[in-house]
């Protein structure tokens, strides 16, 4: 198997028409723990249980520019490994690639076009980033 694939589900980003009353609405009615960028949720990785995996839950304005260039309503957040190699693979298979890979303390990011025209967020978490960030609140 070549380097560089998809491991999980990152994060789930949506427009809508007030990101902070979305917010509150899931907060009250769901028991939805959020914060300036919606709901953190964490769960314990299935090959490594004693290492939490993170997921983020966020709504954007409707006239957000964060998802273009796709027109979608959504974006998907994809966790991967070898982010690096996987670029490489999806360049090489003509696979559009919307900027370069960016890094933060918190992992690797870089979008791509699917085929279907919806923009992804390809992530390489750093997840005890998260667990400092956090210190515990989160949706479990």
């Amino acid at each position: 198997m070549p380097k560089g694939r998809v491991t999980g589900i990152g994060g789930i980003f949506f427009k809508c028409s007030d990101p902070s009353k979305t917010k509150e609405w899931y907060s009250t009615h769901l028991g939805m723990l959020t914060d300036q960028w919606g709901a953190p949720f964490e769960y314990r990785l299935s090959d490594r249980p004693d290492v939490k995996g993170f997921l983020q839950w966020s709504p954007f304005a409707a006239d957000t520019e964060h998802f273009s260039p796709s027109d979608k309503e959504f974006m998907i957040n994809y966790r991967v490994e070898h982010i690096e190699d996987l670029v490489k693979q999806l360049q090489a298979a003509g696979v559009t690639i919307c900027d370069d890979i960016a890094t933060y303390d918190y992992g690797k990011f870089v979008h791509i076009m699917d085929n279907d025209g919806n923009k992804i967020e390809l992530w390489e978490p750093v997840d005890n980033a998260f667990e400092d960030m956090y210190q515990g609140k989160t949706n479990k």
